[in-house]
């Protein structure tokens, strides 16, 4: 399970720094300039500007990714079911995007793989988790017999 668990930390990484990366330039440039994407392209969004996209970006998959990458460092009791989590966000993140843009572009791609490895490896670290715990009671209950 370790291999997973540093897949896992990457990924986090990787989603948490893009993620605030992206959502900086969108807030501190509502029209998009930075990143060289039109407003034009929210026309079928609630949107008006990127303004309420980078805060909810900011929040989803940058801050809630930072937190879930400290909890699998810190091997936190259950943190597989946060990872598996935060790559159910960011799926339904990319999912919802991509409906109001109606467009998908490369990144969708890599960010919906990125999401499907996060449930994967959550699931997985989450099964060890419960495995471990299990293991542990077992042990208490056999050092009191």
């Amino acid at each position: 399970m370790k291999v997973l668990r540093i897949i896992a930390l990457i990924a986090l990484a990787f989603l948490a720094v893009t993620a605030i990366w992206g959502a900086a330039l969108l807030i501190l440039d509502p029209l998009g300039r930075p990143m060289d994407i039109p407003v034009s392209v929210l026309q079928h969004s609630p949107f008006h500007s990127f303004l309420v996209p980078g805060i909810i970006l900011l929040v989803t998959s940058g801050l809630l990714g930072t937190g879930v990458f400290v909890l699998a460092v810190l091997k936190t009791r259950r943190y597989g079911w946060w990872v598996a989590l935060q790559g159910c966000v960011l799926f339904g993140w990319i999912t919802i995007e991509v409906i109001m843009l109606r467009t998908v572009v490369w990144l969708h791609y890599v960010y919906w793989g990125l999401a499907l490895v996060l449930v994967a490896c959550g699931w997985a670290l989450r099964r060890d988790g419960l495995a471990a715990e299990t293991h542990a009671l077992s042990t208490v209950s056999a050092a009191r017999d």
